[in-house]
């Protein structure tokens, strides 16, 4: 018997150094094949992102011949300018506490209770983020602005603009906590608080000792998203701001399609660019943390029944925010698209086939035709694109791949109104002349989706057992082989969550989509702020007709999202 277990043992052992013999042999394959895989993305990103905005901001700065670096220094020297980074700081700063404070109870709630109803409450809390931010600002200015609901109540003319810009931020990035902080709650093992508590620590003390140290990545990683986006915010700004509140993104698109001062905007940029070069720096080296930090366990294990009063209250208490916070403004928006002249019923809705109204050279219906195509093929690149680029990111490499995953991010970040010009003014010759073409908005819509994709297919990718992919490549699997046979299973259900992401946010795309969608061919959000732009309560009418239409679209993919989700594909957002 201890001959037998012998040469088996030896037999295994050999077996062993065979196998890791040919896997070292194939680590030069593997490295040519995390390039190969790197290089479509790469080449995308160059082409379609670094080139225009590279472009916009040069032809910005080369003035008469020379560089004008002085420039810089002379903008950032207006006190018009000056007072624009600070209110765009401090709302985010704010926009950001409000929002942890607001949406980590829910996180927890989402994370730790399992109730009736969970999973579509779960996407209602996801709709707000992928609205448009136009159709944000819109739902807030029918609850707040032009007679709203908080002036019927009270009768109350007070300055609620900046009220108004920061709870429309909280609305917009509830979900982000709440996924975020949430997804990583969930996965957290109760048995070590609950061996903290029989050690004789109180509840508060240990939560404060284990629980919280352990979500600390998560907390930051989405205060971090938080403060990007509304410090890049744009639609919300525009819409509720008004002349007297403009952030970095508002005053670059002044600049550029009012003002035509190129200079100034390409100042602006290379701010922004820089401010979120520094967060998305912070963000990655959180996110790596919040990877290497903890062992986890099935989420699935962890979430139960509220149990006590102080649960159902703290549910109770969840449920309310949630209804105030994100039901009341779309159920307002819903309110005034069929508040129509003649009383309640749908002739805004009807008055969308008309192009009579001058704003458009076809009916707005058509706006949602055109979006939907728009999203498809958007759709399509971001996954093609962002699949790769996650795949590429599976093993990581150095700081050459986790300066590529930090790149996939800029165009969250970046400005979109940039990136939008920066297509007019870059392709619009031989071998790209694609100016007077259709597939330049699902190109810019595309560079939007892609961060989704990525973040959201990352963490399953690397979930997989690195075991199987090598025992693939031990019995002669090409890498291409061991992903149909190997990943794709198990992540068939996350890389169809990131493909609805995409659509959704391709449907909302509007910073770049403004600049180059054709008059002939508006996408939702446009048609909306082309619509608010003008005067009159038929186009008013007829913008949260098209506002609602947008939301109950991006309502209904997220709730196909959801029955296709499970607590295994949950990326970061």
């Amino acid at each position: 018997m201890d001959l037998a277990r012998t040469e088996v043992t030896e037999g295994t052992e050999a077996a062993d150094d065979t196998a890791k013999s040919r896997l070292r042999g194939g680590t030069g394959r593997g490295s040519a094949a995390r390039l190969g895989l790197m290089a479509l993305p790469v080449a995308f990103f160059a082409l379609f992102f670094a080139y225009p905005v590279t472009a916009i901001v040069a032809r910005g700065l080369h003035i008469d011949g020379g560089w004008q670096f002085g420039r810089i220094t002379d903008v950032l020297g207006q006190s018009d300018i000056r007072h624009v980074l600070w209110f765009t700081t401090w709302q985010a700063l704010a926009s950001t506490a409000l929002t942890l404070l607001i949406a980590l109870p829910g996180a927890y709630v989402f994370a730790r209770f399992d109730f009736p109803g969970k999973r579509v409450l779960r996407a209602v809390v996801t709709v707000p983020f992928v609205l448009p931010t136009v159709v944000v600002g819109t739902a807030f200015l029918a609850l707040i602005g032009r007679g709203g609901l908080f002036d019927e109540l009270w009768g109350l003319r007070l300055d609620t603009t900046v009220w108004a810009i920061l709870l429309a931020h909280v609305f917009f990035n509830y979900a982000v906590v709440v996924r975020t902080v949430g997804g990583l709650w969930s996965q957290l093992d109760p048995r070590q608080e609950e061996a903290a508590r029989m050690l004789g620590a109180s509840r508060w003390r240990s939560w404060r000792t284990v629980t919280l140290p352990a979500l600390a990545p998560a907390v930051a990683a989405a205060a971090l998203m938080v403060f990007l986006f509304t410090f890049t915010s744009f639609g919300v700004v525009q819409i509720l701001g008004g002349p007297a509140y403009s952030t970095l993104e508002v005053e670059i698109y002044r600049q550029t399609a009012q003002l035509l001062d190129l200079p100034t905007a390409a100042v602006l940029t290379l701010v922004q660019f820089a401010a979120v070069g520094l967060i998305l720096a912070i963000h990655a080296w959180t996110v790596r943390r919040r990877e290497s930090a903890l062992k986890l366990v099935d989420a699935s294990a962890v979430a139960r029944r509220p149990r006590g009063a102080g649960q159902w209250t703290l549910l109770g208490l969840v449920m309310a925010t949630v209804a105030l916070l994100i039901l009341l403004p779309l159920g307002v928006l819903v309110q005034r698209s069929l508040d129509g002249p003649d009383g309640f019923g749908f002739a805004y809705y009807k008055e969308l086939t008309s192009a009579d109204g001058g704003a458009f050279l076809v009916p707005p219906i058509e706006a949602i035709g055109n979006s939907l195509q728009y999203a498809v093929v958007a759709t399509a690149i971001a996954v093609l694109i962002g699949g790769l680029a996650a795949a590429a990111l599976t093993r990581r490499a150095g700081r050459l791949v986790r300066g590529f995953d930090a790149l996939l991010m800029l165009p969250l970040g970046v400005s979109a109104v940039t990136v939008g010009f920066g297509f007019l003014i870059t392709l619009d010759k031989p071998p790209l002349d694609l100016r007077a073409s259709w597939i330049l908005v699902p190109l810019a819509q595309a560079l939007v989706g892609v961060p989704f994709v990525v973040r959201t297919m990352l963490p399953v990718l690397r979930a997989v057992d690195g075991r199987l992919r090598e025992a693939a490549a031990v019995l002669g699997a090409s890498p291409l082989r061991a992903w149909r046979e190997v990943d794709l299973p198990m992540v068939w259900r996350a890389l169809l969550i990131a493909a609805g992401f995409a659509f959704a946010v391709s449907l909302g795309e509007f910073g770049a989509t403004v600049f180059i969608a054709r008059p002939d061919n508006p996408t939702l959000p446009v048609a909306v702020a082309r619509l608010l732009g003008r005067a009159g309560d038929l186009n008013y009418g007829q913008a949260m007709a098209l506002s609602t239409i947008l939301m109950v679209v991006c309502a209904v993919s997220l709730l196909l999202l959801e029955r296709v989700r499970t607590d295994r594909t949950t990326g970061e957002f």
